[in-house]
């Protein structure tokens, strides 16, 4: 099963040791204390509990297990993660529903990496070779430093069109393989030659720095001036970005990603010491490659060329970046200049001022709506991007903004965009409750309420039969909490309760846990917490016999049943009695 594997991998793997690879760590007060790389930070505010196998940062509320922590520092899936860590801790993950072609994918994926793995050492050895003299010599006009283009893996694919073909061959890698894996192309003559040929060859990397496909440009004559790898097993257009694996760390640290287009821009970006950079990959942007960079940065800094194909990519990409909640800026660059030629031309210095004028993303958006786009188009796109917006939240934050930046009416704005969200928020709004402790209180306080008690059980966990034998449920109005509850009362002692989590209730127990260390109730102060624990559960279960009288007695009004109506009212006021002597 897949849990016995989650837990196997926590059981195994220190979740210290983990983060001790990309985090200085030092022993405070019984925990462990580091800088925290999910946000700009320089002082110890990331708690490191190994006994109980989280990490919760003090400072962006960052929170969670090993496997979180691994997920995030490398930008992968759970599964990713999961496997990863599994294979480092030696443990075969299981499966509920065992997949028969698994084994067959996993062969075939490891066979497409050497594949790939094969074509890069040889397109870096032909740069090396006299054969590469013609791409050496076009990276040093290009001002490109020997330890950059080790720093890239850079190489060269000759006028040749079977080289690579022979080198596979020789290798014992079939034709058929090499066709599958993108490395050459089967026409429709059923010839097969190499796919790059007289190209200065740029390898693309995944997040665990495995080549998974490649970028040429053409040094001679030919079209295209750029060609790309198709897709393959192993790699999917819109996935991935150039560079990501080796900007990631600098991006966790600067909370900062600077996004270009080609691959030249952001070789030289980091040659000039802009190391969170990294690039689209002869594509638009993609919704998958903002969630990526949204894992590691809460900022992005658009970089386009300033002509008009480079204003209109700007508003689409940043556009796409705002609906994430992550913050943009748009650095346009001068008339005929790209990133590259202005950073050679003019050094960090010309960088810095272009950067120095950048627009905010959505300021950005909105002065360009307000030149280029008819008051149509402005309706159009304002309504579009609230809509789009999956938070409630950051619709509330870009609703004034955008009124106030395309001078519309903010609250016409409001009932023109609210569509579908304006109306699903009244239903939820209007959403009877069957309980009357639910009627009688605001969402809100619920809410807060909740959160209260249900903190109780997760800091004292001893107390948790007691508290299902007297009811504890009772006092639990949201759906959230009481989801939580029966994790919490059904969990196995000594079993990891975190793995039964979902992402929400996970942050909310971890913070609970590290609140216990500052302020663990003991003695008078416990007991005096227990009873009112106990006080509350009693007085919902009151609330709740007094609502039943009522509905009792309700029907027994309709039904002209005089002597059930009477055994109500005694009921309720037995319950009103007991109520004045307990106050």
């Amino acid at each position: 099963m897949e849990k016995n594997g989650i837990e196997a991998v926590k059981a195994r793997i220190s979740i210290v040791d983990v983060v001790r690879r990309y985090v200085d760590l030092k022993p405070v007060s019984g925990r462990w204390m580091g800088a925290c790389p999910f946000h700009q930070e320089t002082k110890p505010s990331m708690s490191v509990n190994d006994e109980e196998g989280f990490f919760y940062c003090f400072g962006c509320q960052a929170s969670g297990d090993v496997i979180d922590f691994y997920m995030r520092i490398n930008g992968l899936e759970f599964r990713e993660a999961l496997e990863q860590l599994a294979a480092e801790a030696g443990i075969e993950l299981g499966y509920s529903a065992p997949d028969p072609h698994a084994a067959e994918r996993k062969a075939r994926k490891k066979l497409m990496l050497d594949i790939h793995d094969e074509a890069c050492a040889w397109f870096k050895r032909n740069l090396r070779m006299e054969t590469g003299r013609i791409a050496r010599d076009y990276l040093s006009r290009r001002g490109i430093a020997a330890e950059v283009i080790d720093k890239f893996g850079l190489g060269y694919s000759p006028d040749d069109w079977h080289g690579l073909d022979r080198h596979f061959r020789s290798k014992g890698i079939s034709q058929e393989d090499s066709v599958l894996a993108g490395m050459l192309v089967k026409n429709e003559k059923g010839n097969i030659y190499d796919r790059f040929r007289s190209r200065l060859i740029f390898p693309i990397q995944n997040l665990s720095s495995k080549v998974i496909a490649f970028g040429g440009r053409i040094i001679s004559e030919g079209e295209p001036k750029y060609l790309n790898s198709s897709d393959t097993p192993i790699y999917k257009k819109g996935d991935h970005l150039y560079g990501l694996n080796l900007a990631r760390p600098s991006m966790t640290r600067t909370r900062r990603a600077i996004l270009t287009e080609g691959y030249m821009d952001v070789i030289s970006l980091h040659q000039f010491g802009y190391t969170d950079a990294c690039g689209v990959l002869g594509t638009a942007l993609t919704p998958d490659q903002v969630k990526r960079l949204a894992g590691f940065c809460s900022r992005v800094d658009l970089v386009f060329d300033g002509d008009n194909a480079g204003r209109k990519a700007a508003l689409k990409s940043s556009r796409m970046i705002l609906l994430q909640g992550v913050a943009c800026r748009v650095l346009l660059m001068p008339d005929g200049e790209d990133v590259d030629s202005l950073l050679q031309t003019h050094g960090r210095d010309g960088f810095e001022q272009c950067a120095e004028t950048a627009p905010d993303g959505l300021d950005f958006c909105l002065s360009t709506l307000r030149e280029k786009f008819s008051p149509r188009e402005i309706m159009d796109w304002a309504k579009g991007f609230l809509k789009d917006l999956g938070d409630s939240s950051l619709r509330a934050y870009y609703l004034p903004r955008i009124a106030n930046g395309l001078g519309l009416n903010e609250a016409e704005l409001r009932q023109n965009a609210g569509g579908a969200w304006s109306a699903q928020t009244t239903r939820a709004k209007k959403k009877p409750e069957n309980n009357e402790a639910a009627q009688t209180r605001p969402v809100g306080k619920d809410d807060k309420d909740d959160k209260y008690f249900i903190s109780f059980p997760i800091q004292y966990p001893d107390y948790i039969r007691d508290l299902d034998k007297k009811g504890f449920e009772r006092i639990l109005a949201t759906n959230w909490a009481k989801a939580l509850w029966e994790k919490l009362k059904t969990q196995q002692p000594g079993a990891d309760i975190l793995s039964r989590l979902n992402d929400n209730e996970k942050r909310f127990y971890i913070r609970c846990r590290e609140r216990l260390r500052e302020n663990m109730l003991s003695g008078k102060q416990l007991l005096d917490e227990w009873e009112h624990i106990c006080n509350k559960i009693a007085s919902g279960q009151q609330r709740l016999n007094r609502w039943q009288l009522k509905e009792a007695l309700l029907q027994a009004q309709q039904a002209g049943d005089s002597q059930r109506i009477m055994q109500c009212l005694r009921a309720l006021n037995e319950s009103l009695g007991r109520d004045d002597e307990q106050h």
